[in-house]
């Protein structure tokens, strides 16, 4: 299985830990529509979170958390 897409969201604080261990968490998929899924679940959530797609893949994107909400209502998939 070839991961080509990921997104990295910030961990919220649960109040267990003094400190944030990882303050970002990143997740790969295989699929634009998988990354874009899950980018939705934590973008609702209130996180902050980018995506992108991991080199080699071509045409490389990035899309910062200011774009999220554009690439999320993007009706087209380039996987």
């Amino acid at each position: 299985m070839k991961y080509t897409w990921y997104v990295t969201f910030e961990v919220p604080m649960d109040g267990t830990l003094l400190r944030r261990r990882h303050p970002r968490l990143t997740k790969t998929f295989v699929t634009e529509a998988q990354a874009r899924d899950f980018a939705r679940a934590r973008f609702t959530e209130g996180l902050i979170v980018t995506a992108g797609t991991i080199i080699p893949r071509l045409p490389r994107a990035s899309i910062p958390s200011e774009g999220i909400p554009e690439w999320l209502e993007a009706n087209h998939v380039n996987d």
